[in-house]
């Protein structure tokens, strides 16, 4: 039996432990705090900081870790992984100089930029507001999206029209980065559809997995502010409507090219999961920005199709084999929805218990996946962040749907969700809003 770590404590940590335990793992958590679907598959946990890597390591080696794997961005991003390697624990996710593609949008960039990679966008460094206004006037107001460099918790991104509505709005914001240090890109805002592309890396090889679509406003018909998101869908072919195989090869070449150029520029080799998020507009196929690990919610819709013993996965990223597996995915459907506290993400209600009835979940055919939310004795309570996912599986979207929205019914709590997310009406709106951008 092989002894795997997860670290992290949210949804994305939950479905990956269920997968390296129906690989045959025993399965070890380390989490800043407890998640009780990863504590129920464990064999042990410990919750302490997941930034305090002797912590970590020491936990490893007490429990003889054949490997580890990094859900969350952060530790990635400094340097766990080359910690936990100089201790002789191997991992399936990337070092500190890899992780940066997600770790630093300004080093993103400029790497697409030195290596001309097809899907890059225009944009422009800035560390102070020198030059600012003559480069808003250049690409105009309504064409800028402002993204602080380091990591932001999906909620520093800054897009006219949505969060900036003037000029002068812009101004502020660049002056409010300036005033924190904070080095910032001023880039081309993009129309279109998005799509994620999460990829299995070894270093060499980049093997897809089928395409998702998340949605990050709070409410639904896509009203309200930015979310981690709240939910996601795959189709039955790995494709959506607007989106097809020649699209997913130029977006899959796009990803290999920046393995290759991440390595030829630090001498980092890329291991793990690499997502892509991708746009397609009237000018093709734009990548909006790379993660370091997989989606959250998005690697819910594909770690639960996945044939392929994921044990074996994580092995082959680790020894740079993967063109030796055949890695499958079934051809289904999937739509995941998250439940959030009431009042999410503005005012969220805390410490609301929460009660499942997993049996009546199991003879629906739906699944669970904690993200926040803790345990006390027998009874769940709500923290300020979204609850749990529910995942629906089915031969197509519609039914994938509906399990997932019965899923929702077996759970009760002062929580809501979007009933919209996966509907086939919701999917028409992309699809015209697809077709009115290519057709102008």
């Amino acid at each position: 039996m092989v002894n795997c770590l997860i670290v992290g404590h949210g949804a994305r940590e939950h479905v990956i432990g269920e997968s390296l335990v129906k690989g045959g793992a025993n399965l070890y958590a380390y989490m800043s705090f407890k998640n009780a679907g990863l504590e129920d598959l464990s064999k042990d946990v410990k919750i302490h900081s997941e930034m305090d890597f002797r912590e970590i390591i020491k936990f490893a080696k007490d429990k003889n870790i054949d490997f580890a794997i990094i859900g969350p961005e952060a530790p990635l991003c400094v340097g766990i992984v080359d910690a936990l390697e100089k201790g002789g624990i191997p991992c399936a996710s990337p070092k500190i100089e890899a992780a940066q593609l997600e770790g630093s949008k300004i080093f993103m960039r400029q790497l697409l930029t030195k290596f001309n990679i097809q899907s890059n966008v225009m944009s422009k460094r800035f560390s102070s507001m020198e030059g600012v206004k003559n480069y808003i006037d250049e690409i105009g107001e309504e064409n800028i999206v402002v993204k602080p460099d380091g990591l932001t918790g999906g909620k520093g991104v800054m897009v006219f029209g949505d969060h900036l509505f003037s000029k002068k709005d812009i101004i502020d914001y660049c002056q409010e980065l300036v005033d924190k240090r904070s080095p910032f890109l001023l880039e081309e805002k993009l129309d279109g559809e998005e799509f994620t592309l999460q990829t299995f890396v070894d270093g060499k090889n980049v093997i897809p997995s089928p395409l998702v679509q998340d949605h990050k406003r709070a409410y639904e018909n896509d009203e309200g502010p930015n979310t981690g998101g709240m939910g996601s869908y795959s189709m039955e072919d790995h494709l959506m409507p607007f989106i097809t195989q020649e699209d997913v090869d130029i977006a899959l070449e796009d990803m290999r090219k920046t393995v290759k150029v991440l390595k030829v520029e630090t001498g980092a080799e890329y291991k793990g999961l690499l997502y892509g998020q991708f746009m397609k507009t009237a000018k093709g196929l734009k990548i909006i920005e790379y993660n370091a690990r997989g989606g959250d919610p998005e690697v819910m819709n594909i770690l639960p199709l996945l044939k392929t013993n994921f044990v074996d996965v994580c092995w082959a990223m680790i020894n740079g084999n993967l063109n030796t597996l055949n890695i499958e995915f079934e051809k289904k459907a999937t739509v995941c929805k998250y439940l959030a506290p009431e009042g999410y993400p503005v005012s969220p209600k805390r410490d609301e218990p929460v009660k499942i009835n997993k049996k009546k979940l199991e003879n629906i055919g739906a699944k669970y996946y904690y993200a926040s939310v803790y345990r006390e004795g027998e009874n769940i309570y709500t923290t300020t962040s979204r609850a749990m996912g529910i995942l629906g599986i089915a031969d197509n979207l519609e039914e994938a749907e509906k399990i997932s929205e019965k899923g929702v019914g077996c759970v009760e709590g002062k929580l809501f969700h979007r009933k919209d997310v996966g509907t086939l009406k919701l999917l028409q709106k992309r699809i015209d809003h697809m077709n009115s951008i290519l057709l102008k």
